[in-house]
């Protein structure tokens, strides 16, 4: 079997690794990495060289001098961190290695991270949007909660709307607010009040916790529950500072669980105020309406008229209606009349053959004038030239020399201006106005 010698590519070492490291670089986009330092160094130079390993694999990492520099904490073997990396190459040793870019421990930075992306990536959904949230009811007469039985958060909900509105009925949907299980059971808890359909809105919530306690709420699954509930859903997680996904997708969000009895409830004292206003309102309205009522009876029956009168006025007016519009048609006929004799006056005076003429004057004025012009400036330039002419005339240095004249140089091309430059038995040239001489110098005198 013969082997083509003559299309095969071959690469030096060099070039092999230098290509695969653009490839890795310009394939593989800005990479998270979770992994346990080991074979931490960091030499004089400042730079960071250290293993990322689990516990099936291992991948060798460089962080420069400029990017470590931002690390707030201090790297050690045995730390689990989270790096923020791109991939490369070192071709030196043709090693496979991780640019480290940011660092920093796991766990909480992790979880948060995890939090930010799936908040963008539901914000470029849409779920966020203000026009996909459900207005609260005017009206509330039965409320859902979703939340633990035995916390907190549901004995301040219940006191709240004791407080304020007794008879507004409450149905608990239980589930857990903490957990690996929580997420699933708060989903299940959503569906099954949207099923039973009596509740006016859901207070889905907990009380105050870590970022770890309040992670079921951060949950996909849940945002998603959330976000197609046909019951209008108020987030109450955590406490005033604390902020969940739940929070960004319900249709309202309260700062605490109490704070969410307070905003779905009425204030029965001050509905009861309001009440008495109202009913007195309505009897002044009602008074006042009967006495307008009243006034206006009486009014019409002392406009009351005979049909053959109210005729008679309607004859007359519609007489005057005619006399006016036949006044009217006269006026516009005389204004059109006249806007016409003015428009045929403006044509005749505006005929194209005026124009032309015009035209054709001022066309042959600027021949003349451009002729006229360019005359003078061809003069202008002929005087000018001869006068040029006769200048350098007078000051070529040929005419000079042609008067008896002459410039002398030695042999380097110098101009001798002066007999001391000179010695005896020196060959020189003397220009002439019609050629050169080569003369040889016998002896110099100084003429005082």
């Amino acid at each position: 079997m013969s082997i083509d010698t003559h299309n095969r590519q071959v690469f030096t070492v060099s070039e092999l690794n230098r290509t695969v490291r653009q490839l890795l670089e310009s394939t593989l986009p800005l990479l998270w990495v979770e992994g346990e330092i080991s074979n931490f160094a960091r030499p004089n130079s400042g730079h960071w060289y250290l293993t990322l390993k689990d516990q099936q694999a291992q991948v060798r990492c460089a962080m420069f001098k400029n990017s470590n520099a931002r690390v707030s904490f201090k790297p050690a073997n045995g730390i689990s961190v989270l790096v923020r990396c791109r991939v490369g190459l070192y071709e030196g040793r043709g090693d496979y290695q991780l640019i480290i870019e940011h660092m920093e421990e796991a766990g909480f930075g992790a979880l948060q991270r995890q939090f930010d992306q799936l908040k963008a990536k539901l914000a470029n959904e849409s779920l966020f949007d203000q026009a996909h949230k459900q207005p609260m009811p005017t009206s509330v007469n039965h409320i859902g909660v979703v939340t633990s039985p035995t916390g907190a958060a549901f004995k301040d909900i219940l006191a709240v709307l004791n407080r304020r509105f007794p008879s507004i009925k409450v149905t608990l949907f239980p589930t857990a607010v903490q957990g690996d299980q929580a997420a699933g059971q708060i989903v299940e808890a959503i569906a099954n009040a949207n099923q039973d359909g009596r509740c006016d809105a859901l207070i889905v919530g907990r009380g105050g916790g870590s970022l770890e306690d309040l992670w079921p709420f951060n949950e996909e699954v849940v945002a998603r529950a959330v976000f197609h509930s046909k019951i209008p859903i108020i987030s109450a997680v955590g406490h005033e500072i604390d902020f969940t996904i739940t929070d960004f997708v319900a249709d309202l969000r309260a700062p605490t669980p109490s704070a969410a009895a307070e905003l779905i409830s009425p204030n029965g004292d001050e509905m009861a105020a309001q009440l008495g206003g109202l009913q007195t309102l309505l009897s002044d309205a009602m008074s006042r309406r009967l006495q307008r009522l009243e006034q206006k009876t009486n009014d019409l029956r002392n406009r009351l008229q005979h049909p053959g009168r109210k005729l008679q006025e309607q004859t007359q007016h519609l007489d005057h209606l005619d006399i006016r519009l036949k006044r009217s048609m006269q006026a516009m006929v005389q204004l059109y009349r006249h806007r016409m004799t003015l428009s045929r006056d403006r044509l005749l005076r505006q005929h194209p053959r005026d124009a032309l003429v015009q035209k054709k004057q001022h066309m042959n004025n600027a021949v003349i004038r451009l002729s006229k012009a360019v005359g003078q400036q061809l003069r202008q330039k002929m005087n000018h030239t001869e006068q040029t002419l006769h200048l350098l005339d007078a000051v070529s240095p040929l005419k000079i020399l042609g008067r008896g004249f002459s410039v002398i140089r030695n042999d380097n091309n110098q101009v001798v201006k002066s007999t001391t430059s000179v010695r005896p038995g020196e060959n020189l040239r003397a220009r002439l106005s019609d050629g050169e001489l080569h003369v040889e110098v016998t002896k110099t005198t100084i003429t005082e």
